[in-house]
């Protein structure tokens, strides 16, 4: 949705992408908020959680080496230490924005995937699941960055859409509530969708799998031009940036068919991949 282009060079071309200090500092947040739920209610405190930040990006350290690439010709660990402070203020603003004290979630980081009629496979990674005495459900993701103009909440909740169409699909149960949590403004983005919602959420994801089957067999991916455009890796190879896309990987038939590839989808800012695999 973001850009066809942009998805081929990620899903077909598996193009490497530098890792950002942004979406690092978000997975190193992420990480922290889900390992505070370890302790006690009580234990639950700005100090406590702060004091899991060094532990946590030792272990992305560990599980992702070339992170060390992010501070390269910072001999004094100047920028690293700020980094880390900037990190450790978004960790104590969420507290001003939940009681983690009175928080029991029923799920942390849950991986979730059902099949749809069609055939068509969605997956994901939800942060939070709370799960209310009554049997009520809340999905709740966090993002470090700031909330978006009013403006453009439709496209910041397709995400949490997407994570309660499968939980419907799924557990037969429609989510009480989706809640986005941005640590970066101090704001709380809540909706309560019906089925007519995520119904049409349905059927858009249908549509979207349809356009990514064309373009895989047509191998038409085209770029779509945006303001994060000058975030991106790949402008070296974009055609809207003079570059020239590298051979495309699969073999187009005659009749414009290619072997059925999984393709994923990535919302702005999201911090986990959303996955869409074709039948």
């Amino acid at each position: 949705m973001q850009c066809p282009l942009l998805y081929r060079f990620r899903v077909i071309d598996r193009l490497p992408e530098k890792p950002s200090e942004a979406a690092t500092r978000g997975t190193l947040v992420h990480a922290v908020l889900e390992r505070l739920f370890d302790a006690p209610a009580a234990d639950r405190t700005v100090p406590g959680a702060k004091a899991l930040i060094p532990g946590q990006w030792d272990r992305l350290l560990e599980s992702k080496p070339e992170l060390t690439e992010l501070f390269d010709g910072d001999p004094e660990g100047e920028r690293l230490a700020g980094w880390l402070g900037e990190a450790e203020r978004l960790v104590e603003r969420w507290f001003s924005l939940e009681d983690p004290t009175r928080l029991e979630p029923a799920e942390r980081e849950l991986f979730v995937e059902t099949e749809l009629d069609s055939g068509l496979r969605l997956r994901g990674v939800i942060d939070r699941v709370d799960v209310a005495p009554t049997g009520e459900v809340r999905i709740v993701d966090y993002k470090t960055g700031k909330a978006p103009r009013p403006e453009y909440a439709e496209g910041a909740l397709f995400q949490m859409k997407f994570y309660a169409l499968v939980v419907w699909r799924l557990k037969n149960v429609v989510p009480r509530r989706l809640q986005l949590v941005y640590l970066g403004s101090g704001d709380v983005l809540t909706y309560d969708p019906v089925p007519a919602d995520l119904e049409r959420v349905e059927r858009k994801l249908l549509a979207l799998w349809e356009a990514i089957r064309l373009a895989t067999e047509t191998g038409e991916w085209r770029p779509r031009p945006t303001k994060l455009c000058g975030w991106c890796d790949h402008r070296a190879v974009c055609p809207e940036f003079g570059g020239t896309p590298p051979v495309y990987p699969l073999s187009v038939g005659p009749a414009g068919s290619v072997e059925a590839v999984q393709g994923r989808m990535e919302p702005a800012e999201a911090g986990r991949p959303v996955a869409l695999e074709g039948p």
